[in-house]
């Protein structure tokens, strides 16, 4: 379907092509484990998922701050559960969580595969809005950093998708138009929106399980990209 229109890739990173949801369950059965918290991991997640989602969404409409969506995902997920714990034990778990995240490496099926057969055709890039200190991270120790020219995230930008400055500097640093480019994410409104809104072609990778929609064309599994480059 694109094959002849696009010279550039554009890809999300989190539950696009790092699996955020198996690795983050690890995490927190490390650190709970290392931190003696006492609590089921899911029922912990099932909390926690949505309102680490909630509160993604404040922070990219810049309505809190990194520090606020760090500390806030977690204490309301505690005081759901009505779980007693500190602060300090918060900002520790947080902290941890931070440094200990990028050590699991899950991709979703076909990631590789994927990225092999369209690295020779295409030039391949990131559009994150994780924090810079963490997503190069996640890149090298998943094996995939070296399959994208270009890596631009939501603080080198100093916005976040789907604002439009983020997708002008991608571009500009691929020395890309929105012609040629297309932008592979799973969130309809920060990756498909935002990039539809500056002509970039677009495909949904619905990670979420979210209701069919007429924006793009919608995937659920990364190999099948192979059908539209």
């Amino acid at each position: 379907m694109f094959h002849n229109r696009v010279t550039n890739v554009f890809f999300d990173l989190d539950h696009t092509l790092w699996d955020f949801d198996k690795n983050s369950a690890n995490t927190f059965q490390k650190i709970f484990n290392e931190q003696n918290i006492d609590i089921e991991l899911h029922d912990f997640l099932a909390v926690y998922v949505p309102a680490n989602l909630k509160f993604w969404r404040l922070f990219r409409e810049e309505k809190i701050t990194k520090a606020e969506l760090r500390y806030q995902r977690l204490k309301s997920v505690f005081d759901e559960l009505d779980y007693p714990t500190s602060d300090e034990v918060i900002h520790l778990l947080s902290e941890e969580y931070i440094n200990h995240l990028s050590s699991f490496n899950a991709l979703f099926p076909n990631t590789i595969e994927v990225l092999n057969y369209l690295r020779p055709k295409y030039k391949l890039h990131i559009i994150t809005n994780g924090f810079q200190e963490v997503q190069e991270r996640k890149l090298r120790n998943s094996g995939i950093y070296d399959f994208f020219d270009q890596i631009i995230d939501s603080e080198m930008a100093g916005v976040k998708k789907p604002n439009p400055i983020i997708f002008n500097l991608a571009l500009k640093k691929a020395g890309a138009t929105p012609e040629c480019s297309i932008m592979i994410g799973d969130s309809l409104e920060a990756d498909i929106m935002g990039a539809k809104a500056l002509g970039f072609y677009t495909i949904h990778f619905n990670a979420h399980k979210e209701k069919k929609h007429d924006l793009s064309p919608i995937i659920y599994d990364l190999e099948e990209i192979k059908s539209f480059l």
